[in-house]
């Protein structure tokens, strides 16, 4: 049996951001995860300069051997409507691989790292966390995605009576002729909403990688408007005419609408795990990585008090950071609404100042830094 500080139990952003926050405090911190890295993560993949700056990412040395692309403008419709196009006078967003980019954050974290390994064996004894009969800590951070089995073991009832927004995915390499000839720019990813205002379609070029997705509020239809958004992808010329890719499936939960348990004893969920995507852009790189630091800050002023009560400085400081949970509403966008709205995506001013800055790039969200180099100190909102 091998004793750390915390177990953190899923290698993604979240989990490695906890894990180096925590030990560059001095902490002695485990990740747990069931896949090997580098690993395919079904994810649009792009990061505003917030993540660069909380993650402290040297972004000049990062793009020396992993994807990173400035993104320095959008396209957003609704519908057939006619698209807008903003463009900016300097990067807005980076574009980037998740399995590079999960990669280098989790071997940079300093945690002791058990990949390939699932979590097949979990209680709690003595104040002690043991999983796998192999791993002791006293605190026990979930940071596994929408099924995260801490999750789980907290009472998530995943699929029953969560509402969870579905997506597929895929993320595949060109050619270089084949990517010569396509029409997607790789500074502007284009983003088209559903009529009915229940989600979006998107295409992103990253160099000679292209990535198309689709995730909606229901999954009723998914496939079917995925498959005539890639067919009228190709008949535009902005994708290659290959043969249809594999999509991949995921789902998620927005911050809005997550019914999670998010602590507990000795116990922490962040990122997916804990249902914090946002609810208008369905981000979720963001979220992970800032309620990693937030968790690592309470975990270390916790001071060897780990009980629900002292914990519960997390569940405030996440509601400080992205807000109070609120009540979906129960009905669907009126016709009335979606009217409005494919009317406001005509304006420029509207997709620029509110689809984009406000609910795709939360310019308005300062970054979360932590003050000083390095140790255990306190986060603050920029």
């Amino acid at each position: 049996m091998e004793d750390y500080d915390v177990a953190i139990v899923g290698g993604g952003p979240a989990g490695s951001s906890c894990a180096r926050s925590l030990t560059r405090s001095g902490q002695r911190v485990v990740i747990v995860d069931k896949s090997r890295f580098p690993r395919d993560k079904v994810c649009a993949g792009w990061i505003t300069p917030e993540v660069v700056d909380a993650l402290q990412l040297d972004s000049a040395r990062y793009s020396q051997s992993a994807v990173f692309q400035p993104i320095t403008g959008l396209i957003a419709a609704v519908g057939e409507s006619r698209p807008v196009s903003t463009i900016y006078d300097h990067a807005v967003s980076y574009g980037i691989r998740r399995r590079e980019f999960d990669e280098f954050l989790l071997r940079r974290c300093g945690a002791t790292l058990q990949l390939g390994e699932p979590l097949t064996a979990l209680r709690r004894h003595a104040g002690q966390w043991l999983l796998n009969n192999t791993i002791r800590a006293p605190v026990l951070i979930g940071a596994g995605g929408h099924f995260c089995p801490i999750a789980r073991s907290l009472g998530a009832a995943v699929g029953q009576n969560e509402r969870a927004v579905t997506a597929q995915e895929v993320e595949f390499e060109a050619s270089e002729a084949q990517a010569e000839h396509c029409t997607v720019s790789i500074t502007m990813p284009e983003l088209y909403f559903c009529d009915d205002l229940k989600g979006y379609a998107w295409c992103f070029r990253k160099g000679r990688y292209f990535n198309v997705g689709l995730g909606r509020e229901e999954h009723h239809g998914l496939a079917d408007r995925l498959n005539r958004f890639w067919m009228w992808l190709v008949e535009q010329g902005k994708v290659p005419s290959v043969v249809r890719p594999r999509f991949r499936g995921h789902a998620y939960l927005t911050r809005s609408n997550s019914p999670r348990t998010i602590l507990d004893d000795g116990v922490l969920l962040i990122g997916d795990a804990a249902g914090l995507a946002y609810s208008e852009s369905g981000e979720g790189i963001r979220p992970a990585v800032e309620s990693g630091l937030i968790a690592a800050q309470v975990v270390i002023g916790a001071a060897g008090d780990y009980s629900r009560q002292r914990l519960g400085e997390y569940s405030a400081l996440l509601q400080q950071r992205f807000g109070a949970r609120t009540e979906p509403p129960s009905h669907d966008p009126s016709t009335a609404k979606a009217a409005a709205a494919r009317m406001l995506m005509r304006i420029p001013w509207f997709v620029r100042h509110v689809v984009l800055e406000r609910w795709f790039l939360r310019t308005h969200e300062h970054a979360l830094v932590l003050r000083g180099a390095a140790g255990p100190q306190p986060l603050q909102a920029a």
